[in-house]
């Protein structure tokens, strides 16, 4: 869609019209992800052409411009992969109104053979990290106030291969509960309780982790993403955002993290 001039223009014009019609905000692209600089390069044109539809029709209709975000990987470039390319981002700055940076993942269930921090503010041994992927956008330019951290409200889960280790990075044999080792938040808390889960908090990796038998879960509670909610103030970006908001019992962490970003203001 995105390489071909009509292929586009058919696109927004149906994203706008849908966005009207439901009286949405705005529109978040949520494409995971380009696979090659080609892709990095007409990504920069769909946003582009995307802004001018959006300006175009708002000056038409006497409406405020609706909003244009899009969800990213963590970090601007994806320096791990085979084929390296990198986010547009003057592109960015010139037609998006911020970007969602999804900061998790990092681990998970397409490696077994040992527990990790999925959502880790810091790595001691990769650039594997929040911390890191945040830093890349703002050294490549990205202006600040386009920037939001993203925190997850599920864990990921393993089955330790000796129950008495069960530090971050002890040796796993398999995923744990879970679809594909995925737990929310809420599930996370009525396992803890059910089986009564050890819970610790990694200040190397400002995460949190619980364990319970062979079981071990790696998650943000309230007090690992409160403080990076502090990061990213102190990085002076735009925000944070949830994913997803419904996993998040009696809305408990964001609750914390709303606080947190108040009172740090």
């Amino acid at each position: 869609m995105a390489s071909n001039e009509k292929s586009r223009q058919t696109f927004i014009n149906s994203a706008i019209e849908t966005a009207r019609r439901l009286d949405f905000d705005g529109m978040d692209l949520d494409w995971e992800f380009p696979e090659n600089p080609t892709d990095m390069q007409n990504l920069g044109v769909l946003f582009m052409d995307w802004r001018r539809a959006i300006n175009y029709e708002a000056r038409k209709t006497h409406r405020a411009p609706l909003l244009l975000t899009a969800a990213v990987y963590f970090s601007v470039d994806f320096f791990l992969d085979e084929v390296y390319r990198k986010f547009p981002v003057r592109s960015i700055n010139q037609n998006l109104d911020w970007i969602n940076a999804m900061c998790y993942d990092y681990h998970g269930s397409w490696d077994t053979s040992a527990t990790g921090a999925h959502a880790a503010l810091y790595d001691p041994n990769s650039n594997i990290s929040t911390s890191y992927g945040l830093r890349s956008w703002v050294k490549a330019g990205l202006f600040r106030s386009r920037l939001v951290m993203g925190l997850p409200l599920y864990g990921k889960t393993w089955v330790l291969k000796d129950p008495n280790s069960h530090e971050i990075g002890s040796a796993a044999v398999s995923v744990g509960p879970g679809d594909v080792g995925v737990l929310t938040n809420v599930e996370i808390e009525e396992f803890n309780k059910k089986n009564g889960a050890k819970i610790e908090h990694d200040m190397e990796t400002v995460s949190t982790y619980s364990y319970a038998g062979s079981v071990w879960i790696g998650y943000d509670d309230s007090v690992s993403a409160t403080l990076k909610v502090g990061f990213a103030q102190a990085l002076r970006i735009r925000g944070y955002f949830f994913w997803a908001i419904g996993y998040d019992s009696e809305w408990k962490i964001s609750r914390y993290a709303s606080r947190a970003w108040a009172v740090g203001e």
